[in-house]
Formats: structure tokens, C-alpha cells, sequence
């Protein structure tokens, strides 16, 4: 307990994990009185998986009715969304689903959102960027299919505005899923680069959410239900069992794609992950990430991974205590505090080569004529600067993308 917190914790209304609990889930919404839903998901799990075509029949039993939307793409646009809602209403003829179900990864969840929110109505997802005001959407549930994104317990979804290539957040409680339900068993043939993306992506959420602005000095805008409202000891309770778990799972799953019992301690690792951020928040690394991301255009996992240890090596003074905590999950600790947080950086850009994905800017593909650009970007997100615990965060950004670029961290040899 810490006396200071001011706790404002959401999570999903149902949240369901286990091996085949996807064959629960026309039974459990038959029980709430769904009848009638929309599934998004994109052409792979239509084609390639029976997993479609098992829900539909299943729930049709039953006497749901489900319309397939296909046409999931990765980094979802808002002009896909708009152009989905319009299809989708089309197709409904009038009729009104009463649920909204997304099978995939973040990318088909954050799509599934936004059509959450523009099917009742059929307005452009643009009228819900920054406030979706009185708007109630439609019940959402989420089946995801890699451990790692955590979009099935957070109240965003994360588009690209195709006209100025930015990414927008619509953000609302009300966009937790009603049910988020975590099958490992989806998890079991993704390849092996989608699993080191994936599970980083996790792992990045529990470190830096444990480490991020405290819930009583974060700026919840007035609002009497924020998104994010900063850590407590609630969420670091969850951050610390996600980081155990990916210690123990993440690279066992990479190296070992058929590990079962891999992939099942990642799909937990995931979900506590999602539940620690999902209420805390985030702050430089992913505020870098995206802007990294706006200029190499490459995955949203390896973005965050190549960030990610000199964001952490930026808090080895304000945050000394919680990263030698860290490194005592790790093994790394020692009698000096100080020695055994500037440790926990070295050994975690480590650990992200041993998942083949670049550890400094340069190998990532960035020139050093674009690092003013990138700071300048990751500084215009500015809830994340914000959140970010240090005395001067422009500052520190600066000196995270140089250390970044030239791969330098404190506390190695």
C-alpha cells in the first residue's frame, strides 16, 4: 500500500484465460442476450484458420448472427475505418448489431474500436478524436491473437491519419472491452519474429508503466474518469508479475515457437502487462517509438525494443529504487543500488539482440541528419513527455536519442 496513491483502476468487465476458452464464448454471450454481432478480422484468420468459421457456426446455433468483416490491415487507417463503417451498414440493411467482437492482433482490436464506436450512427471516426463526449459504443469483445499489443484491456484505439502520415488516439473507458478473452492456444503458430515483436511490445509496457509518473502527480485533465491516471501500487503489482514472466518465457517462446508452455506463461505476461499500463500509462519509450516508427516505418515491437534501454538508462537517477528491483528479478542485483539499476539497461539491450532485432539507431537504419526531426516529433506527443519522470524531458529526450544513436549506455563496461 502506499498512502499517497490515487487509485482510478479499470479493466476489462469479463476478463477469461485458458487453453480453448475461444469455445466458451457463443455459450457466454448467448447467456448476456447478444443476437446480433460484427466480427472484425482481417483475411488470415478467415483463409487460413478454421477459427471463423468455428465461431460463426457455433454462435449461429445458438442464434447469433454474425457478419465478417475481412478486411483488417495492419496499422489500421482512418480512412479504412470510415470505409468499413460504410460497407458494414450497408451489409446490416438498418439493422442495429448489439456487440462487436475482434479476433487478431492490435491492429484488428484498435480497428474493432473505432467500428464500436461509427456503426450506431455511421460517422467518420474523426468526430471521436481526443473526446467521443456522450457517445455509448457497442459492446466490444476482444480475442487476441498475439501476446504482446495489450489492446484487449486499454480504453484507446490508435489510428493513422493518412493525410499528415500521424497516428491518432480515440480515447474512452467506455472502449475496454466488455469481454477480453485470452486463448494461448492463437498464439501457438505465430512466427517468430511476430512472437520477439509481440513479446517485447509487452515486456516494454510492464517496465515502463512500473516506472512511469505516480497516479498522485499525474495530470488527469479535470476529468472524473480518466484513460491514464499513472501507476500505483496496484498496477506495478501486475507490472512485476508480467516482467517474472517474460524473464522466464519470452525468448524460451522465440527460440521455441512450439513451447506450449511458452506461449501460455506469454499470453499471461501479456494481459498483466495490459492491465499495469492499460490504467497507468506510458511515456517516453513509446513517445520515441512512434516517432522512430514515423520515420523507418518499421514494426511497433522493434521501434519500442530499440528505444527502450536508454530510456531506461535515462531513470537510473529518479527512478534507482524501482529499476534495482528490476534487477533483482533478473539476477543482476548487488549491494550498491546505483550499480544494480545501471545494470538492468545493459542486460535488457542484451536480451533484445538475443531476439535478432537492431540495439542502437543507427543499425536501426536512422540517420544522424534526422535525429533533431525525431526528437522534435516524440516531444509533439506530448502525454507522454508529460509523464515521463524526470526534471526536464526535452532535455532528457535529446540525450536518450543521442545516447540511442551512438548505443551508449552508462553502466557498461
Amino acid at each position: 500500500m502506499r498512502t499517497e496513491d490515487l487509485i482510478h483502476f479499470c479493466a476489462p468487465g469479463r476478463l477469461i484465460i485458458g487453453n480453448g476458452t475461444r469455445h466458451q464464448l457463443p455459450q457466454l454471450l448467448a447467456r448476456l442476450g447478444y443476437r446480433s454481432g460484427v466480427l472484425v478480422t482481417d483475411a488470415f484468420f478467415v483463409e487460413k484458420t478454421p477459427w471463423v468459421h468455428e465461431y460463426t457456426e457455433a454462435a449461429g446455433r445458438l442464434g447469433i448472427a454474425t457478419l465478417v468483416y475481412p478486411g483488417g490491415l495492419p496499422d489500421p487507417t482512418t480512412q479504412l475505418c470510415d470505409e468499413a463503417t460504410a460497407i458494414l451498414r450497408q451489409q446490416l440493411g438498418g439493422e442495429q448489431p448489439d456487440h462487436v467482437i475482434a479476433l487478431g492482433g492490435g491492429s484488428n482490436i484498435d480497428l474493432a474500436k473505432a467500428l464500436s464506436l461509427t456503426l450506431p450512427q455511421g460517422q467518420p471516426i474523426g468526430a471521436f478524436t481526443g473526446d467521443i463526449g456522450g457517445c455509448r459504443p457497442l459492446p466490444l469483445i476482444a480475442l487476441p491473437t498475439t501476446s504482446g499489443t495489450g489492446s484487449e484491456a486499454t480504453p484507446g484505439a490508435i489510428l493513422l491519419d493518412p493525410a499528415n502520415a500521424t497516428k491518432i488516439a480515440v480515447m474512452d473507458n467506455a472502449l475496454r472491452p466488455q469481454i477480453a478473452l485470452i486463448d494461448p492456444e492463437f498464439t501457438y503458430t505465430c512466427p517468430p519474429k511476430v512472437t520477439a515483436d509481440a513479446g517485447i511490445d509487452a515486456f516494454t509496457h510492464a517496465i515502463e508503466s512500473f516506472l512511469t509518473l505516480d497516479c498522485a502527480r499525474f495530470d488527469r485533465g479535470g476529468s472524473p474518469d480518466p484513460g491514464y491516471s499513472g501507476r500505483s501500487a496496484l498496477t506495478m503489482l501486475f507490472a512485476k508479475a508480467s516482467m517474472r514472466l517474460c524473464f522466464a518465457w519470452m525468448e524460451r517462446a522465440y527460440q521455441h515457437g512450439d513451447d506450449t508452455e511458452a506461449r501460455v506463461g506469454m499470453a499471461y505476461a501479456s494481459i498483466y502487462a495490459a492491465l499495469s499500463y492499460g490504467t497507468a500509462g506510458l511515456n517516453a519509450g513509446h513517445g520515441i517509438a512512434y516517432a522512430v516508427a514515423g520515420q523507418t516505418h518499421k514494426s511497433h515491437g522493434s521501434t519500442n525494443a530499440v528505444m527502450l534501454p536508454y530510456v531506461l538508462d535515462a531513470l537510473c537517477g529518479t527512478r534507482q529504487s524501482e529499476l534495482a528491483e528490476v534487477a533483482g528479478l533478473m539476477g543482476l542485483a548487488t549491494s550498491c543500488p546505483d550499480e544494480s539499476a545501471r545494470r538492468v539497461p545493459v542486460a535488457v539491450r542484451a536480451m533484445i539482440g538475443r531476439l535478432d532485432i537492431p540495439t542502437d539507431l543507427r543499425a536501426f537504419g536512422v540517420e544522424e541528419r534526422m535525429l533533431d526531426a525525431l526528437v522534435t516529433d516524440a516531444l509533439a506527443v506530448t502525454r507522454l513527455a508529460k509523464a515521463f519522470p524526470v526534471a526536464d524531458a526535452a532535455l532528457a529526450y535529446r540525450q536518450i536519442v543521442l545516447n540511442a544513436w551512438e548505443g551508449r549506455l552508462s553502466g557498461q563496461a
